[in-house]
């Protein structure tokens, strides 16, 4: 008997139970490096469940959490609310919810903040308080104190009005940067918790692999080769270097980055660029560019594969590694390899329809 799901309606600030509403056609994601998000349906039969609904569904100031059993499996903040009629009059309220995160891209800063030799995990920490410590910012995202180890030299001015999002996401990209996101669970009191993870250089869980063969537990798969957005050569621009407006302004440019060894194993130059308009550190820029660089030579593999739910996989196997035996025309003699969870879309079981999950995982 599959494990049944229930949506959970908060109010986005202090959390508390609003109501849990059925959803039909529920589908979820959620990913490391890319904002989660949640669909679905709820029907209004009648008035009385019309009106609960009006009561919970609050785009912009309603949270929603996902349970399975008695486990979280999703949190995040419910931003539309699309009512639909069809021909027979049947009334549904479809919306659709983003990840944590996507609150902290609703959020700009608009006052100028300036690191000095400070570790990149403070910085991002001290960014996220910045969001929360404004009245009304509060939406209950918790953290741990560890460091990394990896100072940084930042300033992050008022002028440009960048989301708090953009920032962590531009201070990740860097060379010797890290992985953010933030997680749904319960504690050990069974309170719901929002808990920022950061990862350096990854994020990595789990102490055991998880064994995974197809045929067999794997139902399908999909493995892209892709190389258009490989690039052997590579420059970064940052912001203008020039600030008077009466003479030609040129940005700031790092040096042009060539993977001679790849030229000479045969690879033809394939060129590619980025852009950091707010960048005015020399030092900086080519610290990005050497990160884009050496991420543009091999780019990343993202493949698929899709499993019944149950048992070993759940939302906690987000950064941990799955093993992988692929046996079929394409690998006779068995592909048999480790790879890293990035993503999950998990699909509810309903009217005859099973309970699976694709995984998307990083190639090492």
């Amino acid at each position: 008997m599959a494990t049944p799901y229930r949506v959970l309606f908060c109010d986005l600030r202090s959390d508390q139970l609003l109501d849990a509403l059925p959803v039909q056609g529920v589908a979820l994601d959620d990913y490391i490096g890319k904002t989660g998000r949640l669909t679905g349906t709820v029907p209004i039969p009648n008035r009385a469940m019309a009106e609960r609904a009006r009561r919970a569904i609050l785009p912009g100031r309603t949270g929603v959490w996902v349970e399975r059993g008695r486990e979280l499996w999703w949190g995040g903040v419910l931003w539309t609310l699309a009512l639909a009629s069809d021909s027979r009059g049947r009334l549904g309220a479809q919306i659709q919810a983003g990840g944590w995160e996507s609150y902290l891209y609703r959020r700009l800063l608009f006052d100028t903040q300036t690191a000095d030799g400070v570790d990149q995990f403070d910085i991002v920490r001290g960014l996220v308080d910045y969001a929360q410590n404004t009245r009304g910012g509060d939406i209950g995202i918790t953290y741990d104190t560890g460091l990394v180890g990896v100072p940084r030299d930042r300033t992050f001015t008022r002028y440009d009005l960048n989301s708090i999002g953009d920032l962590l996401d531009d201070l990740a990209a860097v060379e010797d940067g890290f992985e953010w996101r933030i997680a749904s669970f319960r504690d050990r009191d069974g309170r719901r918790v929002k808990r920022l993870q950061l990862g350096h250089p990854v994020i990595r869980t789990g102490a055991s692999d998880i064994v995974l063969d197809h045929p067999g537990p794997v139902l399908s798969y999909t493995w892209p080769i892709d190389a258009t957005a490989k690039a052997n050569g590579w420059q970064s621009r940052g912001a203008s270097i020039n600030k008077n407006q009466a003479v030609d302004s040129y940005p700031l440019t790092s040096p042009v980055l060539v993977a001679e060894d790849d030229i000479d194993a045969g690879w033809p130059r394939l060129d590619g660029s980025s852009d950091y308009t707010t960048v005015e550190r020399q030092t900086t820029l080519d610290a990005h560019a050497r990160a884009d660089w050496t991420a543009a030579r091999n780019p990343v593999t993202i493949p698929e594969i899709t499993v019944l739910l149950g048992g070993t996989i759940t939302p906690a196997l987000l950064g941990a590694t799955i093993r992988i035996r692929i046996r079929d025309l394409w690998h006779p003699t068995a592909l048999d390899a480790r790879y890293r969870v990035v993503g999950m879309s998990v699909t509810p079981p309903e009217r005859g329809r099973p309970e699976t999950a694709q995984l998307y995982l990083e190639v090492p």
